[in-house]
């Protein structure tokens, strides 16, 4: 009984946007956050992984009050990107198929989801 093994274009657009995040997060996993340089990093991130084929839009925000607590409690003026300070948001177009994906904490677990898929 043949079947057609083909990814669809969604699936693709799916797996393309994985691609993004285990980019994203491991590449910048660890690097040196203080809210002096919130920012800068933030836009860093957002247009590294804007430059990948066919994603469309990231967005990312440092949880600047998990951040701040965290520098509460540390003689250091700074602390390590980990992604209990990010909350992100990527979109890919593959083929006309759009996928949102987001990143946020989820019981102390920086858990990346599907949120949408639209063909």
């Amino acid at each position: 009984m043949p079947t057609d093994e083909t990814p669809t274009d969604a699936e693709n657009a799916c797996f393309e946007a994985g691609i993004k995040f285990g980019s994203l997060y491991h590449q910048f996993a660890g690097t040196p956050l203080s809210p002096d340089s919130a920012a800068s990093l933030e836009t860093a991130m957002e247009e590294s992984i804007e430059n990948q084929p066919h994603c469309t839009d990231v967005t990312v925000e440092v949880q600047r009050d998990a951040l701040e607590a965290e520098l509460t409690e540390s003689t250091a003026d700074y602390t390590e990107l980990t992604g209990r300070f990010l909350e992100v948001e990527i979109v890919v177009d593959y083929e006309g198929c759009e996928v949102v994906t987001s990143m946020e904490m989820v019981d102390g677990y920086p858990l990346m989801r599907l949120e949408s898929v639209r063909e």
